[in-house]
């Protein structure tokens, strides 16, 4: 299915359907003009700060070309976009001043996701 196909807009925070009950995913939101995108795992330890959590924004004119560099059928590196590093224990997504890391399982369930046009933006 198309990274690009939407079925209805969602509002607040989700995560992929493949991730089923887990409590570990990548989590977006649709804010205006940008998509946010952050770790569920930060909530899990009472010691972190909520107002702090690392979050990382991708402008809503850029999430078709981030979908696709994730399912890899883009290059990624594009301008503006976040950099995915896939490493032998983990997923690390970042920006400049961000990093996210996911497990492998977190970011296989956010891609098949995505493969589902579960993260496509309302138009």
């Amino acid at each position: 299915m198309s990274t690009t196909a939407h079925s209805t807009p969602r509002s607040g925070w989700f995560k992929s359907s493949f991730s089923k009950e887990s409590t570990s995913c990548v989590e977006v939101k649709f804010s205006g003009d940008t998509v946010l995108i952050r770790d569920s795992k930060y909530l899990r330890d009472p010691a972190n700060n909520p107002a702090e959590q690392p979050v990382i924004a991708v402008r809503s004119g850029d999430w078709a070309a981030f979908l696709e560099s994730v399912t890899g059928q883009i290059p990624e590196l594009q301008p503006g976009l976040p950099h995915i590093e896939p490493t032998p224990h983990a997923v690390l997504l970042h920006t400049s001043n961000t990093s996210l890391t996911f497990t492998h399982a977190e970011w296989i369930a956010f891609t098949e996701g995505i493969l589902g046009g579960e993260f496509a933006a309302a138009a």
